[in-house]
């Protein structure tokens, strides 16, 4: 398997990994833990998830697919509820499936092809890379507030303590 194609695998299983960990997250929250903000500034664990959503059909499906760029950014932020955890991980669920089959299925010789995303000219790969990269940094803020609120560890990473084998995802080594 050449770079590219691993590149590409392994950034549409990253996401469903990520997602995965959301998805555990929203169903250890409450409805009102979800939606709650410390500080106005701040995001709840909902705004994050519509503001994933958004970002994936964005960066992938319009600037790597050429979908319709139907994104409403500022609504990600400020909503104040009105979707539930089991809402939100159906959003997600799609938004992330979507995206990953588009860059599973896509060529290779793709990856350098220029796109324009929310102003910024970039290559395929430098989009997918960014919604990689961001889709990790608010799922860590994610797993922070639920540790937080839940008070658990959430055992992502059980199987390293208890001395266990646990192969990592496609043969890949863990961090």
């Amino acid at each position: 398997m050449g770079v590219e194609r691993e590149f590409l695998r392994f950034s549409a299983e990253k996401l469903r990994q990520l997602n995965g960990r959301i998805v555990t997250c929203l169903g250890k929250l409450s409805e009102d833990q979800i939606w709650l903000r410390g500080r106005e500034n701040e995001n709840a664990v909902g705004n994050l998830c519509l503001h994933l959503a958004g970002n994936v059909r964005q960066w992938i499906g319009h600037g790597v697919a050429g979908r319709e760029d139907i994104r409403i950014r500022e609504l990600e932020f400020s909503a104040r509820g009105g979707k539930s955890a089991e809402e939100l991980q159906a959003l997600l669920n799609a938004a992330v499936e979507e995206a990953a089959e588009l860059v599973e299925r896509l060529k290779p010789e793709a990856l350098m092809r220029k796109t324009r995303v929310q102003k910024y000219d970039v290559t395929v790969l430098s989009a997918i890379y960014h919604v990689v990269e961001h889709f990790a940094q608010h799922t860590g803020q994610i797993l922070f507030a639920t540790k937080a609120f839940t008070g658990e560890d959430l055992g992502f990473y059980a199987h390293l303590e208890q001395g266990e084998t646990q192969p990592p995802p496609s043969g890949q080594q863990q961090p």
